[in-house]
């Protein structure tokens, strides 16, 4: 099947089908997290049950897979410990921390500046030349994601303390964007996610049992149990995967550029399941990053 595919597609065609596929992953996690939160459930709770399932299942997966690759380097270790510290836990923790006091529109907003932010830290880090497609991209991108988030963001209140908490995990989770491809080229694609999330799993796992009881877990409804379940498999493993192997094949840019058609699948997932509603302009907007989309898919 794999076969068939690569030879019908380009690899930066591929590339491309794996960030939206991976996109559409991470923005039915927010549905699951609304179906969750209807029992009850907090968030660090959720997201510990969700990284827990989802470090069980890559254990399963790394003893499936025979092949290990060569031997790590000590800087390739740290470089794992690293981004997965950034990426998958502290982004996260941070983001929780300024969703304490920042309403949910305003939080996705921020967040949705970080493929803006990993083509400045490429530029800045690598020296990444920006394309004149990308340029083009940008603006055409947000400013759709602006018309699409202006209603929420209109009726938005929060503290500056809180909109810092949120900034600094955009700028985190750009930075992993950002650093990653260089260790995925290095370690593997499939590799490095098992690794990288293994220590995010890790690190959120010991941030529970700081803080919570253990028999907080124990004592989630089956439905809780439910939607973790669909959180780790959907909406982190086989998106993470995509992910890596997208950015191995368009790099970190563009991966986080496509991966800005999340917020409008999260809006039409909205629609269907959760009974919310579109405002005119929103529709506008939305067509709009579909064009800024179809501007990073095609190739300079």
């Amino acid at each position: 099947m794999l076969n068939r595919i690569s030879t019908r597609f380009s690899s930066f065609q591929i590339g491309v089908l794996l960030a939206i596929f991976a996109s559409t992953g991470f923005a039915a996690k927010a549905i699951f997290v609304k179906l969750a939160y209807r029992y009850g459930v907090d968030a660090v709770t959720l997201v510990t049950m969700r990284m827990l399932i989802a470090a069980v299942l890559l254990h399963g997966i790394r003893l499936w897979r025979t092949e290990q690759g060569t031997p790590l380097t000590p800087k390739q270790k740290w470089a794992l410990v690293g981004l997965g510290l950034i990426g998958y836990y502290l982004s996260s923790t941070l983001d929780f921390l300024g969703l304490q006091t920042v309403s949910a529109s305003l939080e996705r907003l921020i967040l949705c500046l970080y493929p803006t932010m990993t083509v400045l830290f490429g530029a800045l880090i690598f020296g990444a030349p920006i394309s004149a497609r990308i340029k083009r991209a940008l603006p055409v991108t947000y400013f759709g994601m602006v018309l699409v988030l202006w209603p929420d963001l209109y009726h938005a209140k929060a503290d500056w303390i809180g909109i810092g908490f949120v900034v600094a995990s955009t700028i985190s989770f750009a930075l992993y964007m950002t650093l990653s491809p260089k260790v995925i080229r290095e370690v593997g694609s499939m590799r490095f996610t098992e690794l990288a999330l293994t220590v995010s799993s890790f690190a959120i796992f010991l941030h529970f049992i700081a803080t919570r009881p253990m028999a907080l877990l124990l004592a989630q409804p089956a439905p809780v149990w439910g939607y973790a379940v669909l959180m780790a498999v959907f909406s982190t493993i086989l998106p993470v995967y995509a992910t890596n192997a997208a950015m191995h094949r368009i790099g970190g840019s563009r991966t986080a550029l496509v991966g800005s058609f999340g917020p409008v699948l999260t809006i039409i997932f909205s629609l269907s399941i959760l009974g919310e509603h579109l405002s005119a302009m929103q529709w506008m907007g939305a067509a709009i990053v579909l064009s800024g989309v179809w501007l990073v898919g095609k190739k300079d």
